[in-house]
């Protein structure tokens, strides 16, 4: 077993992803582990399962501005907490923020999309947009 200096593994740093560029205040290098999602198709509609393990609902938001539905979790940790319980010998929760975008078009509407939050896991449907008509296909005049 290798001295908690090193990390999970002595090579973490050594032979990290040049290419693995998502990063988050609040968790550092394991960013890329937070907010897992799982996007399924259904007939009607598109299903996301976030995974926000540690987040309250109050901490959370749902945004749609643009097309982009961005969900944010925001935490604070009590400062108050340190001092009536003792000495810490290491502290790996940290207070701050990350966020995750989505394009998903400009036809759907807020009032259209359903969210709920329950045990860590942020579920959000919506629904499909109608396809658009493409125009029927006609001749362009060449001069």
């Amino acid at each position: 077993m290798l001295p908690s200096i090193f990390g999970e593994n002595l090579f973490d740093d050594m032979f990290e992803n040049v290419f693995d560029t998502v990063r988050s205040p609040l968790y550092g290098k394991h960013g890329k582990n937070l907010m897992k999602t799982d996007i399924r198709e259904t007939e009607n509609s598109f299903e996301l399962d976030v995974d926000l393990p540690g987040f309250k609902k109050d901490e959370v938001q749902v945004n749609l501005e643009n097309g982009y539905l961005t969900i944010s979790a925001a935490k604070g940790l009590d400062k108050e907490e340190e001092d009536k319980k003792g000495h810490y010998i290491r502290k790996e929760r940290y207070a701050g923020e990350c966020s995750r975008s989505f394009y998903i078009g400009d036809s759907i509407e807020p009032k259209d999309i359903k969210a709920k939050y329950e045990d860590g896991i942020l579920r959000i449907s919506m629904p499909k947009a109608a396809p658009k008509q493409l125009p029927s296909g006609k001749s362009i005049p060449i001069d």
